[in-house]
């Protein structure tokens, strides 16, 4: 069954905005329209919804609202945590994987390009998982640095055990910054119980608007100076007048997130599931990169797949669109495009002449959707093998 409307299968690229956070959202737009830093009634009003916001968000996280500021998105959250720490703290050596997203990675190459700091890679096995020994080598030899490791990797779909690499950190007094972007609004964080010192999240890979996000600073443990200086906003800590509308419409996310998870994680894992089987029945060269194919073990939204070597791989993602089916080959920020996968060009076994795709799903995907993408799929690659 063909369906009637374009299949949207990139959801860790970005998800559908929620009805009712565009609700939250509009009054912001319109009647509530007040600059948040103005003390007269206007400005106090929008003021109330943005603290409100606050107390939403670290009371879901299981926090302090003093412990959350808003950003623009997850990048900024990143680079706050990442530049800011090093530049307070006098850091010179930051530990990564070359798994990261690119939010993470170029900053901290960046950073070791201007001589700021020296810049360690953890090994990584055959299916991208975190060498754990190798990470407590580096900072046995290194104590006093930057750790920055991904709670959900967004191409391949493996979970960091962020307690024990937290555990790890403290051990030896580094500073642990995760990004979180992929796994908030996905899986519950309790930041009284997890030893992170920083994680981030963005509102539109949980159904809230593009272009707002935050970051969660462990107030007991570190103290930073601010990534953006030009006044006052965020307690001093984010120059710049706050995204309003944008940190409601979040915050309400978020809260729609946290309140429908069970359902939507057993409804989206179904769906995952079903691709899964069905790839398997009728292409049984089939394989899933990283963990993604363990259902019960990944990022349940991310299934990357890896397909038998032909000639239509190139055109892969071209052929889905022409289908009217949106997936992705490589990461959220280059979806679409034909640059190549770091992530997948680090794994060591990597067959370079298969194709790949990243199918990743939402709450609003359905099983007929399911089922019309692997049809394509299988297809495409039957009628490749006709010629």
């Amino acid at each position: 069954m063909t369906p009637t409307a374009a299949v949207y299968l990139d959801n860790a690229a970005t998800t559908r905005l929620d009805a009712e956070v565009l609700d939250a959202m509009l009054p912001l737009m319109t009647e509530q329209f007040g600059n948040p830093s103005s003390i007269h009634s206007h400005g106090r009003m929008v003021r109330t919804a943005i603290e409100k916001a606050r107390k939403t968000v670290a009371s879901l996280l299981n926090t302090s609202p003093a412990e959350i500021f808003f950003t623009s998105g997850g990048t900024e959250a990143d680079n706050t945590a990442i530049r800011s720490s090093i530049e307070t703290y006098g850091l010179t050596h930051a530990i990564t994987s070359p798994l990261e997203h690119h939010a993470v990675l170029h900053t901290l190459q960046h950073l070791e390009q201007q001589g700021v700091i020296q810049l360690s890679l953890v090994n990584i096995d055959a299916r991208g998982h975190i060498d754990l020994t190798h990470l407590e080598e580096l900072l046995r030899q290194s104590p006093r640095t930057l750790v920055s490791l991904m709670h959900g990797n967004n191409e391949i779909g493996n979970l960091l055990n962020l307690n024990r690499v937290g555990e790890i950190c403290r051990a030896y007094k580094a500073i642990f910054h995760s990004d979180t972007v992929q796994t908030m609004g996905h899986f519950r964080h309790d930041l009284q119980q997890l030893p992170v010192d920083f994680i981030v999240g963005a509102g539109h890979k949980f159904h809230g608007p593009k272009g707002v996000g935050f970051l969660y600073v462990n107030a007991e443990r570190v103290k930073i100076h601010p990534f953006l200086y030009g006044g006052a906003q965020e307690r001093n800590m984010r120059g710049g007048t706050e995204n309003v509308y944008g940190i409601v419409g979040l915050a309400k996310a978020l809260e729609i997130a946290y309140r429908d998870m069970d359902a939507h994680r057993n409804h989206i894992t179904s769906l995952k599931r079903r691709m899964i089987e069905r790839l398997y029945g009728k292409m049984p060269d089939v394989r899933f990169n990283g963990d993604s194919g363990d259902v019960d073990n990944s990022l349940y939204t991310v299934l990357n797949v890896s397909l038998p070597a032909s000639d239509i791989s190139d055109m892969l993602l071209f052929s889905l669109d022409i289908a009217r089916i949106s997936a992705s080959g490589g990461s959220a920020c280059s979806s679409g495009s034909n640059v190549g996968s770091h992530v997948l060009a680090a794994l060591p076994e990597l067959d370079a002449d298969r194709g790949y795709v990243r199918f990743s799903f939402g709450k609003y995907n359905t099983a007929e959707e399911i089922d019309y993408a692997v049809d394509t799929l299988v297809g495409l690659y039957q009628k490749e093998l006709v010629k």
